[in-house]
Parts: structure tokens; C-alpha cells; sequence
């Protein structure tokens, strides 16, 4: 038997059956920036020092302290694994971290604020990242390191 989930059709306002979809999910924001402010009243983020490049004088430099901002969203209920990679050589990247996360709907956005400590860079160049959830992957971007 088939997934359906109930709906109210906005025109009509009459209640339909709709056959659930599955769908990949989706990234809607990834973000990189030197903090993240939660509004204890509203729930409301405020990002602080959005930045998408790194510059150094010299390497292998190490960078104190950055956050990865994600809003996800088509993701189905239950537990799942989000997966963050980077490395210089694309064919070969490092695991940065690994976390869990819940998602109670596939009509939510989840916001995921991921600090990131002590992030060496050996040499200047183009860093290809890789975001996987539940090892699919979802966004494949770089961060440019400059001299």
C-alpha cells in the first residue's frame, strides 16, 4: 500500500489525498561566517561576518574559528547523518565532521550551525567541499585560500 499524506487545497479549501513523494534533499543555504545569533524570543538567525574566501601570508596557516550555516529542507522524518569533506585534491577529500540531526517533515527547513576549530590549510588554492546526508551527496562547492 502506498504513502498518502492529506492536504487542505489553498483555492478550494477542501481536503485532498495526495500520494506522498520521496524526494533527494535539498540545500537551500550553506553560509561560512564568523558566527550565529539565536533570538531566545523569536528563534530568529542572525548571521555575523559572512565571508567566502580565506587570506594568509604565509602556510600552512590555521584558521581559529569559522561556522558552516546550512538550511535544509525535502529531508523525510527520522534520524539522519550529515557529512561535511574538504580537501585540496577533489578526488581525495578528509571527513570534517559527521552529525546527527532529526527532521520531523519533508516541509520543514532545518538549520544547522556547525563549528569548525582549528581548520588547517597547507597550501593556497581552491578547497573543494563535499555535503552529504545520509551519504548522498548535495552540494559540491570550494573555498578559495589566497596568499
Amino acid at each position: 500500500m502506498k504513502n498518502f499524506r492529506k492536504i487542505i487545497c489553498a483555492a478550494t479549501r477542501h481536503p485532498r489525498i495526495l500520494p506522498a513523494v520521496q524526494s533527494k534533499p535539498q540545500l537551500l543555504c550553506w553560509i561560512t561566517c564568523d558566527g550565529v545569533h539565536i533570538d531566545p524570543a523569536t528563534g530568529k538567525h542572525t548571521i555575523l561576518g559572512v565571508f567566502s574566501n580565506i587570506q594568509a601570508r604565509q602556510f600552512p596557516v590555521v584558521h581559529p574559528f569559522m561556522i558552516w550555516f546550512l538550511t535544509i529542507s525535502d529531508v523525510s522524518p527520522g534520524e539522519h547523518k550529515l557529512r561535511v569533506s574538504m580537501g585540496i585534491d577533489p578526488t581525495n577529500l578528509a571527513t570534517l565532521f559527521e552529525r546527527p540531526f532529526e527532521s520531523q517533515s519533508p516541509l520543514h527547513r532545518i538549520n544547522l550551525i556547525n563549528e569548525l576549530r582549528n581548520l588547517r590549510f597547507d597550501q593556497p588554492g581552491d578547497y573543494s567541499i563535499l555535503i552529504e546526508v545520509d551519504d548522498e551527496p548535495i552540494l559540491a562547492t570550494s573555498l578559495t585560500v589566497s596568499q
